[in-house]
C-alpha cells in the first residue's frame, strides 16, 4: 500500500553520526521541527558491492541537497556499532570513509516493517519450536522516501537490490515538488528546473502539447 500523501511515521530510530555518536533519530520530527525536507534512502547492508557506490553518491550531492533545504539520511537494519566500522573504512576497500549524513540502525526492523519493505517470501509458526520462522533475507530493499515540511510523503520508491539509483532523479523530483509549492504549477514529463511549467486545466496542458 502506497504511503505517498499520507504523515512519515512518527517513530524514533537508533542512528550514528560520522563521528559515532549514538542518537535516535525520528524522521517525521527532522522535517517539522526543522522546517525542512527529508530524503530518506534504505540499502539492504553494510559491506556488500551496490550499497557503498549509493552512499558516496548521496554524499557527493549533498551540497545539492543542502541548497534545496532536505536533509540527507542513510538507513539499513544493521547496528550502529556496524555502521561505524563501515564509516572508518576506507572508500578503496569498500567502506564510506567520507560519508557525513547520519544512518539509521533500525536492528529492531520496527521502521522497516511499518513501511513494508523488507525482503520477506513469508512467515510460518513452528509449533515444534514454538517460534515464528522467517523465510527471506529480512533485509531492506532499495527504498526511498521524500518528505516535506510537514512531515507528508511526497515520493516513495522501491528498487530490487541489485539495482542502484540515480541520485539525480531525486534532486529533480524536490524541484518540482518545490516547484508546485512556490508556484501553484503542476510539473510535466521530464520537467527540469528552469523548464515551462503548467497550470492545472485542459487549455495549459493542450498549450504545453502543442509546443513540445
Amino acid at each position: 500500500m502506497s504511503l505517498v500523501g499520507k504523515k512519515f511515521p512518527s517513530i524514533a530510530i537508533d542512528a550514528i553520526s560520522e563521528m559515532g555518536d549514538n542518537m535516535k533519530i525520528n524522521i517525521f520530527e527532522e522535517a517539522v521541527n526543522n522546517n525542512k525536507k527529508v530524503i530518506l534512502f534504505w540499502y539492504p547492508k553494510d559491506f556488500t558491492f551496490v550499497c557503498p557506490t549509493e552512499l558516496h553518491a548521496f554524499q557527493a550531492a549533498l551540497p545539492e541537497f543542502e541548497k534545496r533545504n532536505t536533509i540527507v539520511i542513510g538507513a539499513s537494519c544493521d547496528t550502529n556499532e556496524v555502521h561505524f566500522a563501515w564509516l572508518n573504512t576506507p572508500k578503496n576497500n569498500g567502506g564510506i570513509e567520507g560519508v557525513t549524513y547520519p544512518l539509521l540502525a533500525d536492528t529492531t526492523r520496527n521502521l522497516s516493517n511499518i513501511l513494508g519493505i523488507l525482503d520477506v517470501e513469508s512467515t510460518s509458526f513452528d509449533d515444534e519450536l514454538d517460534s515464528i520462522i522467517i523465510e527471506g533475507s529480512n533485509v531492506t530493499y532499495r527504498a526511498t522516501y521524500l518528505v516535506d515540511e510537514t512531515g507528508k510523503i511526497f515520493h516513495e520508491s522501491v528498487n530490487d537490490m541489485p539495482l542502484g539509483r540515480n541520485v539525480n532523479e531525486y534532486l529533480r523530483l524536490i524541484d518540482a515538488y518545490t516547484h508546485v509549492q512556490t508556484k501553484g504549477e503542476v510539473c510535466p514529463a521530464n520537467w527540469e528546473e528552469g523548464k515551462e511549467a503548467m497550470n492545472a486545466d485542459r487549455n495549459s496542458t493542450a498549450a504545453y502539447l502543442a509546443s513540445n
